[in-house]
């Protein structure tokens, strides 16, 4: 399978900082790559690099086929970009700004209109296809954006934190409808600081931090480095805690972690629902008392927190507090 984006030793610097520190990213045709990373991690900077307007200081990079600099005109032809802020005219109507993408791609007047009724329709914009864009709510104008995008059928989509700052239901439909787009074939690059996201929608997601990739893989895989199941439950004193811990000992596979109050276990362990049954039946027979129990595998953030040290939330937050 062909591969629909090539990125090799990608570095962008501004002053002192580093954004990109030897990006190296491949996407192969149809398939969707998730850029999971905290704000301030170098997703943003590869998406502007990738898509030509950002020219980076070394390396190379390659989009459906074409060289993102000595190509960079031709390019912008064949690529779709929705930013974090939807690039709309607030003054003219949705069905306008459509219209004029499709101008500005030279699609002709007759084919612009049709292409702007066509995502409208898609994208259930039609009853506000003739209102200003200025009175549209976020998840709208997140919509509107993806529709421009869109306009020219590209081969090559890039989604960079399409949705950050929606509410969970305008979240949950803005999936619905990039899940839609990979179904039609379409190659995707997908930005997020969502872990839920990345989960759902990417077939491979790649982890970055300080402006490199530091784990490539399925979610599957990824949630496999840093181990297997963990069996979870909820004591209700010290005690109880010690009874607990020395019953569950001959299941655990590695550490046995207590939290800070010391009344809630984690056991990591293999074996699946049937380790569960094991562990409540030694439970029992030693008489504790269990208010809450449950067998879980790694999260992406249990992922990330092993990768980084820090978790994704927990770095956003810090970045946003600098």
């Amino acid at each position: 399978m062909a591969e629909a984006i090539l990125a090799e030793g990608l570095v962008k610097r501004y002053g002192s900082v580093v954004a990109l520190n030897g990006l190296d990213l491949a996407v192969p045709e149809g398939t969707v790559m998730g850029l999971l990373g905290p704000n301030g991690a170098g997703k943003t900077t590869a998406v502007r690099v990738l898509t030509t307007l950002l020219r980076a200081d070394r390396g190379t990079a390659r989009v459906a086929g074409l060289d993102v600099v000595a190509d960079a005109r031709e390019l912008r032809g064949r690529i779709g970009l929705s930013g974090q802020y939807a690039a709309v005219d607030e003054n003219l109507t949705g069905f306008e700004n459509l219209d004029m993408v499709g101008r500005l791609y030279h699609l002709g007047r007759a084919r612009s209109r049709e292409r702007a009724r066509e995502l409208l329709e898609r994208f259930d914009l039609v009853e506000a296809a003739d209102r200003p864009v200025k009175g549209y709510s976020g998840g709208m104008r997140r919509r509107l954006d993806l529709a421009g995008a869109l306009v020219a059928r590209p081969s090559v989509l890039f989604l960079d934190e399409p949705t950050t700052g929606l509410d969970p239901r305008s979240r949950l439909g803005m999936w619905d409808v990039i899940a839609e787009l990979v179904a039609g074939g379409t190659t995707l690059l997908l930005t997020t600081q969502y872990l839920e996201e990345a989960d759902r929608l990417a077939d491979r997601i790649a982890v970055i931090d300080h402006g490199r990739v530091i784990a490539l893989g399925t979610a599957d895989e990824l949630k496999d480095q840093v181990g297997g199941e963990r069996l979870e439950l909820s004591v209700g004193s010290a005690q109880e805690a010690a009874s607990a811990r020395a019953a569950l000992a001959p299941l655990a596979i590695g550490e046995i972690v207590l939290d800070e109050r010391g009344h809630r276990l984690t056991v990591p362990v293999s074996g699946g629902a049937h380790v569960l049954v094991d562990g409540i039946r030694r439970l029992d027979a030693e008489a504790v008392k269990v208010l809450d129990i449950g067998l879980r595998r790694p999260t992406l953030d249990d992922v990330f927190l092993a990768l980084t040290g820090h978790g994704a939330e927990e770095r956003a937050e810090e970045e946003r507090g600098a």
